[in-house]
Formats: C-alpha cells, sequence, structure tokens
C-alpha cells in the first residue's frame, strides 16, 4: 500500500496582496482564516465548516491553528469588519428614513 506523502502545513495557509485584502487564506482559495474563525465562533464544528465551504479538514485545522495563533489580530480584525458593517448599516437607514434611499 503506497503512503500519501506528507503535506507540510505551513504551505496550507497564505497571504496575497489583492485577495480578500491581504487577509491570511487558506492557500489557494479566497476563504480566509478570519472566515473560518467566525464560523467557529458560531459554534460550527471543523466537520461542518468543511463541508460548507468543500475543504478538507487539514485546511480548517491550519485555519483554526492560525486563528489561535493570531488570535488578537484575528478578533480585531472581526471587530473593526463588524463596526463597519454597523456603520454603514446605520447610514443607509438613515438615508432610507429621509426618503434618500
Amino acid at each position: 500500500m503506497a503512503v500519501a506523502p506528507e503535506t507540510n502545513i505551513g504551505t496550507l495557509i497564505s497571504s496575497r496582496e489583492g485577495v480578500n485584502g491581504g487577509r491570511p487564506c487558506i492557500a489557494g482559495t479566497g476563504i480566509s482564516v478570519q472566515n473560518i474563525a467566525i464560523l467557529h465562533n458560531q459554534g460550527a464544528t471543523p466537520e461542518e465548516i468543511a463541508r460548507r465551504k468543500s475543504l478538507t479538514l487539514a485546511q480548517i485545522h491550519a485555519a483554526l491553528a492560525y486563528y489561535y495563533a493570531n488570535k488578537e489580530a484575528i478578533d480585531a480584525g472581526i471587530a473593526a469588519d463588524v463596526a463597519e458593517y454597523e456603520r454603514a448599516e446605520g447610514e443607509w437607514r438613515q438615508a432610507r428614513s429621509e426618503g434618500r434611499g
């Protein structure tokens, strides 16, 4: 029986300018570590995330390892995105109530 070649887990996460704002992503995809962290923090299991995103468990676990190794920075990015969304939604609601949207 042939043994599958080993995967260097360092190859599973990459960051590239112009892909997802330069955020760390699962290599070869546009799926950010931040996106995986959000799903995980909402209670999704690695198996559920892998199924929903059509990824391997190795990719999900690599993303989660990266997240936990850089938790403070990634959580700050999530908080900034939530704040921006809430700001934009507030502006949209204000414009709509004033008849501009």
